[in-house]
């Protein structure tokens, strides 16, 4: 079977897997709760991987030593002002930052004629593609805006085959987040996660890092 009769799509998260904008994210996150008085670890930070920025909030202030009762407007100027400290911070991002062996990986795939796309969360990702200078490496970029749920659920996945014309059992996602591997799985894709292994049971393929990810490594799981 070729390659590009199997596979059709390659579809990447973007944080973690493109670029590493988890430390924007922790350094915002911690600038509001030192706002708001609350106790914020990296450890704590974990729990926000791959979850939405209201639901990111909801935990944050779940660590408040005394609760506190928001409205929900008052919740949206808070996700809003984590946003904003977030988009300060990744100004800085330069091609640069782009992950070991994603430029090779991503142009090996487009070389074979397979389509790649992007499925983040954030909303700021066409903002951080511009940054890396990667527009041409994906011919999709979902629009989160336009989604009604976020991972766990499939619709990010499903939504960026359909707009790929891929069908989803032809697809490979890359996600560095268990949300993220139970989204592709829920869209009945292939799974490949970037991280340790033990965090990512429902995977089809754990890798340590991206620099580890080779197209003909994956197809020969995959076909």
């Amino acid at each position: 079977m070729s390659t590009s009769n199997s596979l059709q799509a390659v579809i990447f998260d973007l944080d973690g897997v493109i670029t590493d904008t988890a430390e924007y994210h922790y350094q915002a996150w911690k600038a509001l709760a030192d706002e708001l008085g609350i106790s914020f670890s990296r450890e704590f930070n974990e729990n926000l991987k791959g979850v939405s920025r209201i639901d990111s909030l909801k935990l944050l202030l779940g660590q408040a030593a005394s609760p506190l009762s928001l409205t929900e407007e008052e919740m949206v100027r808070l996700a809003d002002r984590k946003n904003g400290l977030y988009q300060k911070l990744i100004e800085q991002i330069t091609p640069a930052d782009l992950l070991p062996g994603i430029p090779e990986f991503i142009a090996d795939i487009r070389q074979r004629g397979i389509k790649v796309g992007l499925a983040s969360a954030s909303k700021n990702a066409q903002f951080v593609v511009n940054r890396l200078e990667a527009e041409d490496y994906f011919d999709v970029i979902v629009d989160v805006t336009k989604l009604k749920r976020n991972k766990p659920d499939p619709e990010i996945f499903v939504t960026a085959a359909a707009l790929l014309g891929a069908d989803p059992g032809k697809c490979i996602g890359v996600e560095d987040a268990a949300s993220g591997v139970d989204a592709i799985k829920g869209a009945k894709m292939f799974a490949v996660a970037v991280g340790r292994e033990a965090l990512f049971p429902h995977a089809d393929i754990v890798l340590p890092d991206t620099s580890r990810l080779r197209l003909d490594d994956l197809l020969r799981h995959f076909d």
